[in-house]
C-alpha cells in the first residue's frame, strides 16, 4: 500500500515548475510532453487538489501548485544533500552554477581556463531565463547583472559586462528584435525602445537570434565578450554606455563556505576577472 506521493512524480512537478511549461520541463526531464502530461493528470488526481491551470496559460501553477512548489524545493535540497554526503569519497562534488545565455556558454566553452577533472568540484550549468532560488539551493553560484539584495546572499563584484551592435558586414540594415514570448533583457529594450521600426525578423532565444545575424537578416546587440569572437560577426558600433552592466558571483552567506562552493567561487571569479581585464 502506498503511503505517500511517487518521488519521481514530484520531481516531474518541479521541473515544470522551474521550466513555467510543460515543453521546456519534458525537454529538460528527457521525456516526451505525452508521457509528463499524462503523468502529471494523474500526479493531481492522487493529491486531490488542482496544482495546474489548464488552458491558454499551459500548466501555470494554481495557489495550491506554489505552495507544493515550495515544499518540493525542500525535498529536493534534502535529497541533493543525501546524495552528496554519499558521494562525498567518491569523486568531485557537482556544483550548480547559473548565468545568462552568453555568460554560461563562454565559462562552458573555456572551462579548461579555470577547472580541471582532479578539482574537487565538478560544474553544472543550469540554463533558466529567470534568476534561480539561491536561497533555496536551486543553484550554488549564480553570476547576476546585480547586486543581492536579500541578506543571506553573499555577492562579489567581478567585473562589468559591455555591449555593442554586431552584423554580418556594415551594409546591414535592418534589426533581429525579441519575439513576445522572449524574456525581457536591458539589450532587447534598448532594441524594441531605438530600433522598433527597423526590426525585420524575431527570435525568442539569443542563440537563434545570432544565427540569424550571421545570415545577413538583421544586427543584433550582444556582450562584447561574446560578439568580438562569434564567427562571421563584425561589431558595427562603440559600446553601449547605457548597457554597461555590473556582474556579481552570487552565493549563498553560508553554503560560500562549503569547500566544493569555494573553490568553484574562487575558480570562476579568478576568470571572469581576467576576462573583464582583458
Amino acid at each position: 500500500m502506498k503511503t505517500g506521493p511517487d518521488w519521481n512524480d514530484i520531481a516531474y512537478f518541479s521541473a515544470i515548475a522551474r521550466a513555467g511549461g510543460l515543453a521546456r520541463a519534458a525537454e529538460a526531464l528527457g521525456v516526451s510532453p505525452a508521457t509528463l502530461s499524462r503523468r502529471m493528470k494523474a500526479f493531481e488526481a492522487s493529491m486531490g487538489r488542482h496544482l495546474f491551470r489548464h488552458g491558454a496559460e499551459g500548466y501555470a501553477l494554481t495557489a495550491e501548485g506554489r505552495a507544493l512548489a515550495d515544499r518540493a524545493r525542500d525535498m529536493e535540497e534534502a535529497a541533493r544533500q543525501l546524495d552528496q554526503w554519499r558521494t562525498r569519497d567518491q569523486g568531485p562534488v557537482p556544483v550548480r552554477i547559473s548565468a545568462g545565455t552568453w555568460t554560461a556558454a563562454d565559462l562552458a566553452e573555456r572551462l579548461a581556463r579555470f577547472w580541471t577533472p582532479e578539482a574537487t568540484w565538478l560544474p553544472e550549468f543550469i540554463y533558466c531565463d529567470l534568476d534561480l532560488d539561491i536561497a533555496r539551493r536551486e543553484v550554488d553560484i549564480g553570476v547576476r547583472n546585480r547586486r543581492p539584495d536579500q541578506p543571506w546572499l553573499a555577492g562579489r563584484q567581478i567585473g562589468t559586462v559591455d555591449y555593442a551592435v554586431y552584423g554580418r558586414d556594415a551594409t546591414i540594415e535592418g534589426w533581429i528584435g525579441p519575439a513576445e514570448t522572449a524574456p525581457v533583457t536591458p539589450s532587447s529594450r534598448w532594441v524594441a525602445d531605438h530600433h522598433s521600426g527597423q526590426i525585420v525578423t524575431r527570435a525568442n532565444v539569443p542563440h537563434l537570434a545570432a544565427a540569424l545575424a550571421r545570415a545577413g537578416i538583421g544586427r543584433i546587440v550582444l556582450p562584447t565578450f561574446a560578439g568580438d569572437r562569434m564567427e562571421g560577426l563584425m561589431r558595427l558600433s562603440d559600446p553601449i554606455a547605457e548597457l554597461r552592466s555590473a556582474q556579481w558571483l552570487v552565493a549563498h552567506h553560508d553554503a560560500r563556505n562549503e569547500p566544493p562552493i569555494r573553490a568553484a567561487l574562487d575558480a570562476i571569479g579568478g576568470y571572469l576577472e581576467t576576462r573583464a581585464g582583458a
